[in-house]
């Protein structure tokens, strides 16, 4: 199989601080925006990756979830434990910085973890937790 990742979904429940952080803060590009019923998709993605996006969603829109799925969507997403998404960089040290002058809201400081990678985490104005692994 030949297959590569196109777009993965993340939840928002503020669409003007989901995008003040992917685009102002991160750097990603816009790439949709789309409003529909009261509600707004924004599509962004790493400049110079064309083919990699992440849809910043409303949390539990589709059907078929009941109203005590998205009350438990909501209380995961206030605590940080619903979205998850993993980033790499060059430079960590750097980056971590840039994200701590920029007042991010960090989970963890760089480490080296005992699985063999270097990493931060921060949370996006969501909630989202974002893991971002040094490359090596």
């Amino acid at each position: 199989m030949d297959l590569t990742i196109l777009t993965t979904f993340l939840p928002q429940d503020d669409p003007d601080a989901a995008l003040a952080f992917y685009r102002d803060t991160l750097g990603f590009e816009v790439r949709n925006d789309v409003g529909y019923g009261g509600m707004r998709w924004i599509t962004v993605g790493p400049a110079g990756q064309p083919g990699t996006s992440i849809v910043l969603s409303p949390p539990a829109v589709g059907p078929g979830i009941t109203d005590d799925e998205r009350r438990t969507i909501t209380e995961m997403m206030a605590k940080g434990t619903y979205g998850i998404i993993t980033f790499a960089t060059s430079d960590l040290d750097a980056t971590f910085a840039e994200l701590q002058a920029a007042g991010v809201d960090v989970v963890q400081e760089p480490v080296e973890q005992p699985y063999g990678v270097r990493d931060c985490a921060v949370r996006d104005p969501a909630g989202n937790l974002i893991r971002i692994n040094e490359l090596r």
